[in-house]
């Protein structure tokens, strides 16, 4: 099996770690002296690392050291509420942060400013093993006879939940009904081979050799790549702007509010777009993306572009028509496939 993105991915997790504190300790307010928890989903791993680089090199962040812990969204976000120690959570989806929420940990008017609370964004792709043998050049080739699938479990991870909403869209969005795109969901998760934790297991499961397509996050496509690993991607003609939330808790370290402030900056921004990811604000440099098709030019502009407020309202609502446990459309797809754990 190939290893190569888990390798990247553990190098990443060695690196931040190491400008960690040994014990961890209490926070104070002092770089110094100062420990930041980030909690994030495994996807944006190596972006933060280099981040965290970034920061320590300014006087706002020298001498900062960090604790991280990296993991599905939902899994992750449920570990907050259960006690994992967070500063900083950096998930795959806005509902995550809302149960931080409703569990009074982070406060309600986390997302009023002017990036609505994101802190970094993507489009779902699909990935196809080099040289594209099953020919996919889109949605509709997904459902065909004998194409086997990956994706995200939506149970567990953001990613899986970004995957279904742009195949659903794929449908809804170019005319077709809700009973029509049900039915095309219900015919892809047929196709599906493997539904692994998180969008970085199903990365490394479709790199191991499981499938003809992975239903991914563009910058997971191009950091694998910059990883050293062969295979392609087709950007469908609809996708999804994948756009990821970040956080600080009530009770977080004052130095908090200064990463994410750095986050948010041309040069945090700029972090994010050479790991891959599309910066949610104008004038950074973009150029030189190492993995990307043309790293002169790494984020095209897709054909059609789905967001989650002109598309499906908003998380709130999407949450509850599709991924409602009992009753959410795409919930009970995957339930009549036999596919979920």
């Amino acid at each position: 099996m190939k290893n190569r993105i888990r390798a990247a991915a553990a190098l990443a997790a060695t690196a931040v770690l190491a400008l960690s504190a040994c014990g961890g300790g209490d926070s104070g307010t002092t770089g110094s002296s100062t420990t930041l928890n980030i909690v994030g989903f495994a996807v944006p791993e190596a972006a933060n690392k280099a981040i965290a680089a970034e920061w320590n090199k300014t006087e706002a962040g020298k001498g900062v050291k960090f604790q991280t812990s990296y993991g599905a969204s939902g899994d992750q976000s449920r570990a907050v509420v259960a006690g994992l120690k967070a500063d900083y959570v950096h998930f795959s989806v806005s509902s995550d942060v809302t149960r931080l929420v409703d569990a009074n940990l982070v406060a309600k008017d986390w997302n009023a400013g002017p990036n609505k609370g994101i802190v970094s964004s993507s489009i779902v792709v699909l990935a196809v093993r080099a040289g594209n043998p099953k020919n996919i050049q889109g949605w509709d080739d997904l459902i065909k006879p004998g194409v086997q699938i990956v994706t995200p479990n939506p149970a567990s991870s953001g990613a899986a939940r970004w995957n279904a909403l742009a195949a659903w869209g794929h449908v809804t969005a170019n005319g077709g009904t809700d009973a029509q795109a049900t039915e095309f969901l219900t015919k892809l998760f047929a196709n599906v081979v493997a539904l692994p934790g998180s969008g970085r297991d199903a990365t490394t499961s479709f790199l191991g050799g499981t499938g003809d397509v992975l239903l991914a996050y563009e910058n997971e496509a191009i950091l694998a790549t910059q990883a050293g690993e062969k295979f392609d991607w087709v950007v469908p003609a609809t996708t999804i702007l994948i756009e990821n939330p970040g956080a600080i808790l009530t009770n977080a370290d004052p130095k908090a509010k200064d990463w994410l402030n750095f986050v948010l900056s041309k040069d945090g921004q700029r972090q994010f777009a050479l790991k891959g990811f599309r910066p949610i604000i104008e004038g950074v440099d973009t150029t030189g993306v190492q993995g990307a098709k043309d790293p002169a030019n790494p984020f095209p502009a897709p054909q059609k572009l789905l967001t989650v407020s002109k598309d499906f309202e908003s998380w709130s609502a999407l949450s509850k028509k599709f991924f409602d446990e009992k009753e959410g459309i795409i919930v009970k797809v995957i339930a009549a496939s036999g596919k979920a754990k």
